[in-house]
């Protein structure tokens, strides 16, 4: 890839953060790029890899360029510039490496925040706050059979220290009991209790992310919660409520946007099937194309996935194929024909 095609691509990544958060960071841009994954992230912030180059897709040096690419792109638009500290979420809480023999130029280069000048004060101080805040201790539970380094035994939790695994008792956590994901009010109030907590994740080999299970905290601390909440459960429902209707509204006026947006880049698509495609795509909780911050911001390519989506389950026998055992692969080369031929037809203007 040229310098110039992928400065092209850092912009249109870095254009998509911005739009969603008003601030671009090099993990944008990474991830943007597909370089990292967000489980490699994860596995980054949980100290279980000394540098995010040894999960990247390329090596350091692309990395670098890419970042001197953002800080271009980043400059031209008149961000500013902030740099913050990336923590680990293990015991000793070191700072993140994204590469292995980067100087300390090139590190601080992929530490920067860059800020929109729309970005409040307050807002930009309480991003730096939030990057200076050292992470919640991460506890993973494992989906392979592992070994403690120090025991030798396991346990049904993992813990890094210098970049190795180590069970709850040789971590000195052992004391600590589980409560599960669930009960937001319950798992803030336990964790502020706790003198000592951890976060339990776990990876989900469908969605290839690491998701939240819940937290570890001090039996005390989870009595004193469970008091707290019992005792003001009633407005806690009210309030509840409320924020449901909210997130409905919120829904719905950007699922119509989204379909604005389909019929503009699709013109012949019928406007119930626009719908249709926004209603399932950006269906709350359903990890879908629809829910990521690409889609959020309007961006073509997501638009353009959504439908593309729908198309193939719905307009070919894309479905049929891998029900009958053909390979996800090798199915859409079958249908790709078909699929192209569709959204040739949607891109066409009704009067062209």
């Amino acid at each position: 890839m040229s310098r110039s095609n992928l400065a092209r691509r850092v912009a249109d990544a870095a254009e998509v953060a911005l739009t969603h958060r008003k601030y671009v960071t090099f993990i944008d841009v990474a991830t943007g790029l597909r370089w990292l994954r967000s489980r490699h992230v994860d596995e980054w912030r949980q100290g279980r890899a000394p540098a995010l180059e040894q999960l990247a897709a390329v090596d350091a040096e692309r990395l670098v360029t890419a970042a001197d690419l953002l800080k271009r792109w980043a400059e031209e638009k008149g961000l500013r510039p902030v740099e913050t500290p990336y923590l680990s979420g293990t015991r000793d809480r070191r700072e993140l490496r994204f590469t292995a023999a980067g100087g300390d130029a090139a590190e601080r280069a992929f530490r920067v925040h860059w800020i929109s000048p729309d970005l409040s004060e307050a807002r930009v101080q309480k991003l730096t706050e939030r990057q200076l805040k050292a992470p919640d201790l991460v506890a993973v539970a494992p989906v392979e059979p592992w070994t403690c380094v120090s025991c030798r035994g396991t346990g049904p939790y993992l813990i890094m220290e210098a970049d190795r695994p180590h069970c709850l008792t040789c971590a000195d956590l052992d004391h600590l009991v589980f409560l599960p994901a669930g009960d937001a009010a319950l798992s803030r109030r336990a964790k502020k209790e706790s003198g000592l907590s951890a976060l339990v994740v776990a990876y989900n080999r469908r969605r290839k992310v690491y998701q939240r299970q819940g937290i570890l905290v001090e039996e005390a601390a989870l009595a004193r919660a469970e008091e707290r909440c019992f005792a003001d459960e009633e407005v806690r429902q009210r309030r509840r409520e409320r924020d449901r209707e909210r997130r409905a509204d919120q829904d719905v006026e950007f699922q119509a946007r989204m379909a604005a947006e389909i019929l503009r880049l699709f013109p012949s698509c019928p406007p119930d099937r626009a719908e249709s495609i926004a209603g399932h795509a950006a269906l709350r909780g359903s990890g879908r194309v629809g829910r990521t911050a690409a889609a959020r911001a309007l961006d073509e390519n997501a638009i353009t996935l959504a439908v593309v989506a729908s198309i193939r389950h719905l307009d070919t026998d894309y479905d049929d194929l891998l029900m009958s055992g053909v390979p996800r692969m090798a199915a859409r080369d079958r249908i790709r024909a078909r699929l192209d031929a569709k959204l040739t037809e949607f891109r066409t203007s009704l009067g062209g």
